[in-house]
């Protein structure tokens, strides 16, 4: 599995979007406006591949200089308990380090929580909604 940073517009930001799409929107009902996607090209963006298959991903937003805001965090459904999601959080957390951030804070789905807290991320206030689904702010020093 290699795991990189890709480039926004590229091919594999294509599979990217179609891999967030399939899990993270339209088991919700929703989608992504062209302005969202014109938004992510200021963000780092993360994946794990085998061979030219995308596995999973997420992205890096700077939300101040000493933090950084994860998102968009999706493992292909079948690999999912594989340790793919962990290989990139470790490797998205590495970046960030290497980038001077000392936070990673993130809206967590409330059913993936526990995954997160596994490492060593902790839930910071109450439950909210967002796109229709409860959600817990999470925050890891790094």
């Amino acid at each position: 599995m290699a795991l990189k940073i890709i480039d926004h517009g590229s091919p594999e930001y294509q599979q990217m979007v179609k891999l967030r799409d399939d899990i993270l929107r339209k088991p919700l009902g929703l989608g992504f406006t062209p302005d969202e996607l014109e938004e992510e090209k200021d963000n780092l963006l993360i994946a794990a591949f085998e061979d030219e298959r995308i596995l999973g991903c997420c992205m890096l937003v700077e939300m101040r200089p000493d933090t950084v805001r994860l998102r968009q965090m999706a493992v292909l459904n079948d690999l999912q308990g594989k340790g793919i999601g962990r290989a990139i959080m470790h490797f998205a957390e590495n970046i960030a380090r290497d980038r001077g951030y000392r936070i990673i804070s993130m809206h967590a789905r409330k059913n993936v929580v526990g995954f997160y807290e596994r490492m060593d991320y902790k839930v910071i206030g109450n439950e909210f909604i967002e796109i229709t689904i409860p959600h817990y702010l999470m925050e890891k020093k790094l």
